[in-house]
């Protein structure tokens, strides 16, 4: 068998932070005096860049120095709120010990800065699991774009059909797929109908394990 590898998003697929990022979003854009709906979230929030995030709900162009900024201050809101409230995804542990246990490679590949992946990192002690961990700063190009799963891929010496992608968002289930990867949807965040139609989908890691991976590799092989 060759080398195979699964590569976790992290925000709705490892822990489910979304709640927490909404909370912060919420303190930050009455602080801008910024109008929002949650409808708007669901839609422009979840699994996207802050630079998009930013750029739509300020209704302008947020880049450079001016997004930096921006980015610190409501992320280190967001740590503020989560850092003592970090959980998984229910049975998320077991799984990952299980395809470690099995030889698979593994990773993660988050949108989210780098601050934000070691806060979870670090309590959950990820880097003694995965081959691979890339976040905002790693990458040029941000989902639906693949470039993240590429590198990763690339990273732990996989190739990218070998791999399965969890994803819980619109632009990250599309990341996956325009990866060529296979691409199981974390309903976390998102119904079925509102996700790329993915080559199969879990509510929490109860409803996966291992043998099933490989079957979904080996499909259309």
């Amino acid at each position: 068998m060759s080398q195979q590898c699964v590569i976790f998003d992290m925000d709705g697929v490892i822990c489910h932070t979304n709640p927490h990022h909404v909370v912060a979003f919420e303190e930050f854009f009455k602080k801008y005096n910024i109008p929002y709906t949650q409808e708007e979230f669901e839609e422009h929030m979840y699994g996207k860049h802050n630079s998009y995030i930013m750029t739509h709900f300020f209704k302008r162009p947020i880049q450079g120095e001016e997004l930096i900024k921006l980015e610190e201050e409501k992320e280190g809101m967001f740590r503020e709120i989560y850092k003592d409230k970090v959980e998984t995804i229910p049975h998320y542990m077991d799984f990952l010990n299980e395809l470690k246990s099995r030889g698979f490679k593994t990773a993660v590949g988050t949108s989210a800065p780098r601050a934000n992946l070691d806060l979870i990192a670090n309590f959950l002690k990820l880097g003694e699991k995965m081959d691979s961990m890339m976040s905002s700063e790693d990458v040029t190009f941000h989902k639906p774009n693949p470039e993240v799963y590429l590198k990763s891929a690339e990273r732990v010496g996989v190739s990218p059909s070998d791999c399965v992608v969890f994803e819980d968002s619109f632009s990250g289930v599309t990341a996956g797929l325009n990866a060529g990867m296979k691409v199981v949807g974390v309903l976390s965040t998102h119904t079925k109908e509102e996700l790329p139609p993915c080559n199969f989908y879990i509510k929490d890691y109860s409803e996966v394990n291992v043998d099933k991976i490989i079957e979904i590799l080996n499909s259309n092989k």
